[in-house]
């Protein structure tokens, strides 16, 4: 059901080239209304100071691997996102994840030895060029307020990366992920669908935990973000619903 993005890019990345004014004086970003990146994904890595909008909206869960990450389910099939068309239209107002919305803009180290982070954007993207129209992102070779913002927006997303690895630290520290299955009765009282692939807490692990613990959770806000997460696979229910009905992307049946 869920997976992490590949080695190479980031997801929704197809290249990265360094910003600057040098070679990218003239240009400018343009903004748009349909995020043509976002449609056929799926799941999409979510921040932990995400939790309280995302669950309003998506399933939170926790990709398998050697490092999960949070993941905002958007379908539950491959190459199915219930929320985006095909060209990218957001159909009703959703939260968008903080990952999709620095697009075509991120934060990135020009090289292993290299610590320091620098602002790239995927140069086959629409939304960043020479062309006229736009906020220009430099001038007089200086950054404009437009491009501070985007690298502060940027650098914004990278604390909450550091907030959310610690949160996934915890959890893994007292052994509360478990391979998650979720299983779905059709009304026509068919073969159930259960789907699987994906990482979820265990409550029972959970209720289990010392009350130190507990208490510490509660007091650093890490408590109910584990709330948020369980209490949004509830969620997948309405996903697998708007699945039939979009006709798109058949359920895994067991």
């Amino acid at each position: 059901m869920a997976s992490a993005p590949g080695p190479q890019l980031p997801l929704f990345y197809k290249e990265l080239v360094p910003l600057n004014s040098r070679q990218h004086g003239g240009w400018r970003s343009r903004t748009t209304d349909k995020a043509t990146w976002l449609a056929n994904q799926h799941a999409v890595p979510l921040t932990v100071e995400e939790f309280g909008q995302a669950q309003r909206h998506f399933p939170i869960v926790f990709s398998v691997g050697d490092k999960p990450i949070p993941l905002a389910l958007m379908g539950l099939n491959e190459g199915v996102n219930v929320f985006v068309s095909e060209d990218g239209a957001l159909p009703a107002p959703i939260y968008v994840p903080a990952y999709a919305r620095r697009y075509p803009f991120m934060l990135a180290r020009l090289s292993a030895e290299n610590t320091d982070l620098s602002l790239c954007f995927d140069p086959t993207t629409d939304l960043v060029g020479d062309f006229a129209d736009g906020a220009p992102l430099f001038e007089n070779d200086n950054p404009t307020d437009s491009c501070k913002a985007t690298l502060g927006f940027c650098e914004q997303f990278e604390v909450a990366g550091q907030k959310t690895e610690a949160f996934i630290a915890e959890l893994e520290k007292h052994a509360l992920l478990i391979d998650g299955e979720i299983t779905i009765q059709p009304e026509s009282g068919a073969q159930p669908f259960v789907y699987r692939g994906f990482r979820m807490v265990d409550e029972a692990k959970l209720r289990d935990l010392p009350g130190e613990v507990l208490r510490e959770w509660n007091g650093s806000g890490m408590l109910p973000l584990v709330f948020f997460h369980l209490a949004s696979l509830q969620l997948v229910r309405d996903i697998f619903a708007r699945q039939l009905q979009l006709g798109e992307g058949s359920p895994v049946q067991a």
